[in-house]
């Protein structure tokens, strides 16, 4: 996972992740905002990339003009957190059984309809994995996912 204050200007998204196409490195997740200064985004990536072409990627991370920092959070103490939204099938006679995965999950509906609910899940990926893998026997219509974002933890700058 990478963390990279840029700035927040056209084409710099473009930059950074054409230099990872060029290298045959899959962007498994982005995610973009302004910070608190309207001046600097942080983009926070998920890439698989053996580490020995990942010190080489982000050195060339550090040399674009418009990367302030980067930083390699893999490993590092962090506060981690994805939201997804699930569309799945809920007739009537299995609705409260979806609505139970859901609250076990800290799920909630955010859409209901005579077929579907609709559930909005934040946390790691790995519990919003879950959360599909049991709702898929109902039958999941669509999902959406925003991508990982993280910041590390205590007085630390991510």
């Amino acid at each position: 996972m990478l963390s990279l204050v840029v700035d927040n200007a056209p084409g710099v998204l473009m930059r950074i992740s054409a230099l990872f196409r060029r290298r045959g490195i899959n962007i498994h997740s982005l995610a973009v905002s302004v910070t608190e200064d309207p001046k600097i985004s942080r983009i926070t990536m998920v890439v698989d990339c053996p580490a020995v072409r990942m010190d080489v990627v982000l050195r060339q991370l550090r040399k674009l003009i418009e990367v302030h920092w980067v930083r390699d959070i893999t490993d590092a103490k962090r506060t981690e957190r994805e939201l997804a939204l699930v569309k799945v099938n809920a007739s009537p006679e299995v609705r409260h059984e979806v609505l139970e995965a859901a609250r076990v999950f800290r799920a909630r509906p955010v859409d209901l309809t005579e077929r579907t609910v609709t559930l909005e899940v934040t946390g790691g990926s790995e519990k919003i994995d879950a959360l599909i893998d049991v709702l898929r026997q109902y039958g999941i219509r669509e999902v959406v996912r925003t991508g990982a974002i993280a910041l590390l933890r205590g007085t630390a700058v991510t």
